[in-house]
């Protein structure tokens, strides 16, 4: 127990919604098994993994009235294409410029292509943007015959560099795309989550800087892939290209 705890505190940056992480993900030792049908027990703290109900109605309403200031100039958009298919994003650089730059400039160099969502947990959300999980699956391209000590990796991987909170008044809910970070909150980096449910308990804990606009079913899919123990897709779900548009 103590080697665990100890390896979960030296545990790189990761979506601080997720460091209550599986034992595959912060354990000295590999599992037995990367097929294990049992999920291992994780604590959220406040934070739920169900989708629960709509946040308070002030904060969809400066939602609503930031969105409207920015729309008359309109927002810059990317698409993030898929093994499943493409979907499109507005980026929301009136209350998280920082992100949003950030996001796109690794975008136009190329970082996030050919990695994968390396965590996907139904009714709450899909994780990807980590480097690491690039690499890991198996010839077939599922966790068969896969390097464990690559996959072990995903979750922890970054830019090299923090971008700093940037937390505001846009709701978590579905299509919504968000920051991940460690418990510090200054700690984003590249590894981002959309969310697949309204999650209050989310909100202003996480950096919201962008939302789908296209390509609802393409989530969907993603969402329904089976899963093993650590929330890891079986199959890998590719992010093959992200381009600003």
């Amino acid at each position: 127990e103590n080697e665990q705890v100890a390896a979960a505190k030296n545990t790189p940056p990761m979506l601080a919604l997720l460091l209550a992480t599986p034992t595959f993900m912060v354990a000295p030792a590999p599992p037995s098994s990367l097929r294990a049908p049992v999920r291992a027990a994780t604590s959220m703290g406040s934070l739920d993994r169900r989708a629960v109900g709509v946040g308070a109605a002030a904060a969809v309403a400066l939602g609503t009235a930031d969105r409207a200031s920015a729309a008359e100039g309109g927002y810059p958009k990317m698409t993030i294409k898929t093994t499943q298919g493409e979907m499109e994003f507005e980026m929301w650089d009136d209350v998280a410029p920082k992100h949003v730059k950030s996001f796109l400039t690794l975008a136009k160099q190329g970082f996030f292509d050919g990695g994968a969502f390396h965590r996907i947990i139904p009714g709450f959300v899909i994780q990807g943007g980590d480097p690491n999980a690039k690499v890991g699956y198996g010839p077939s391209g599922t966790l068969d015959g896969a390097d464990k000590a690559k996959v072990r990796k995903w979750g922890t991987g970054g830019p090299g560099y923090n971008v700093p909170a940037e937390f505001n008044e846009r709701i978590h809910e579905f299509g919504v795309l968000s920051m991940a970070r460690s418990n510090d909150p200054d700690s984003a980096g590249s590894q981002f989550f959309v969310c697949l449910g309204n999650l209050p308990s989310l909100d202003r804990k996480y950096t919201t800087f962008g939302k789908l606009t296209k390509g609802d079913d393409v989530l969907r899919k993603i969402a329904a892939a089976k899963t093993v123990t650590g929330d890891i897709p079986f199959e890998r779900q590719g992010i093959e290209r992200v381009d600003p548009l």
